[in-house]
């Protein structure tokens, strides 16, 4: 956990030319978020996808499919356009799916370290990934 941004870096600065898309969930990503400046610093073209939950998304579903009672594993983000820019990277906030591929595209475009912070509701998953998988488990 934590990696996805450290790896991106490294993986643009061994292919330069490729794109290079960090997709990271906000937990992992504040792990070794201070590495914006870095890849600031190095003057990268990397994008990186915060997905945001508030919430230690994979370990919550692997406890609650074992049984384990949900405690400490929800917390508060910053304002991430906020703190990418105080980096120097350009920030950028998902309201609507409509937008994702379009922000995307335009930051490759565009150049430079750009933050796309995606709020998402994991209702759907808990079903499936919780519910569905811990009956399967459990009852035969």
């Amino acid at each position: 956990m934590g990696a996805g941004l450290p790896s991106a870096i490294a993986a643009k600065c061994l292919n330069p030319a490729k794109r290079v898309l960090a997709v990271c969930g906000d937990g992992g990503f504040m792990m070794n978020s201070q590495e914006l400046e870095t890849a600031v610093r190095l003057k990268l073209d990397l994008v990186v996808l915060v997905i945001e939950d508030s919430a230690y998304g994979m370990i919550r579903w692997k406890q609650a499919v074992d049984g384990f009672a949900d405690f400490g594993m929800t917390f508060g983000n910053p304002d991430f356009v906020a703190y990418a820019r105080s980096y120097g990277a350009e920030g950028h906030r998902i309201s609507a799916t409509s937008e994702l591929a379009p922000t995307l595209e335009d930051a490759f475009r565009r150049g430079g370290v750009h933050l796309v912070a995606v709020p998402i509701d994991y209702s759907e998953n808990m079903r499936v990934l919780v519910d569905e998988i811990g009956k399967q488990r459990f009852s035969g």
